[in-house]
């Protein structure tokens, strides 16, 4: 039986063995993604027993746009219905807002679509990675 929770005090390990789970290289800092978390608008998470399965997290300004950052379930529990649970629950928090906007991976299209979200035809996403020291 799955267990959601809005929480961001979440273990080290636990976010290294769900970010690893999938390959996001965001899990070999796992003490660093702990302290970040804390500083998210919001962090809804997903457990089965003791082991933390799923998250989903977004910054945003207090009143009118949220930012989804994360949204990731462990592999072996995808297509679970863990990911659309915890993207509605953040839907209804921001119902509010005047929108709430993400950046998902091509294969993830198809399932932000399911869940009302539309791709931008004016914007193009853009980073900028930092040169390491």
């Amino acid at each position: 039986m799955i267990e959601y929770r809005d929480e961001k005090e979440l273990p080290p390990q636990e976010l290294e063995k769900l970010f690893l789970s999938i390959g996001w290289e965001s899990g070999r800092q796992p003490v660093l993604l702990s302290k970040a978390l804390k500083n998210y608008g919001t962090v809804l998470t997903a457990w089965e027993g003791e082991e933390l399965v799923g998250l989903i997290a977004a910054m945003d300004d207090g009143f009118l746009t949220a930012y989804v950052h994360y949204l990731l379930v462990r592999a072996d529990r995808q297509s679970a219905g863990i990911g659309g649970v915890l993207l509605e629950q953040l839907k209804a928090r921001y119902a509010s807002f005047r929108k709430i906007a993400l950046i998902g991976e091509h294969p993830a299209k198809v399932f932000y679509e399911r869940h009302g979200f539309e791709e931008e035809t004016h914007a193009s996403p853009m980073y900028f990675f930092p040169p390491k020291a």
